[in-house]
């Protein structure tokens, strides 16, 4: 069985037992994990959302979080004035082993749902202003 699933704005095809490199979440080594935005399951039968699939998810374990290969951008300006510029970047990834591809019922497994560091900060942020 597989599914397509979607996080960080990117979409994955993915079997129990793959390892794969996501953009970070807000997760440590050891959790386990749910990804509840599933845009296609197949296996006997194959199932496509209208965007997602109700009641399908992936299972995952978290492995580790881990930074990208540094990029560097250097920006050099010409003509009168010599400036130069370096910028780097280090993108920062998680690792997650997919355990399983859940089909339906998803919704009563009780497994923390797969959030960005983005959407953990914005809910932290809203539960602190409501105390």
């Amino acid at each position: 069985m597989f599914a397509v699933l979607k996080t960080g704005g990117k979409q994955y095809t993915v079997r129990a037992g793959d390892v794969l490199r996501v953009e970070k979440l807000a997760a440590i080594a050891g959790d386990k994990i749910q990804f509840n935005e599933i845009l296609m399951v197949g296996g006997e039968t194959l199932t496509v959302g209208a965007p997602w699939v109700a009641g399908a998810a992936v299972q995952a374990d978290v492995i580790d979080q881990i930074k990208g290969e540094k990029t560097i951008h250097f920006v050099k300006r010409r003509r009168k004035h010599s400036s130069q510029r370096t910028k780097g970047h280090r993108q920062q990834w998680t690792l997650v082993r997919v355990t399983e591809v859940l089909a339906a019922g998803a919704d009563s497994t009780g497994v923390a749902a797969a959030t960005g560091t983005a959407a953990a900060r914005r809910a932290a942020h809203n539960s602190a202003a409501q105390e």
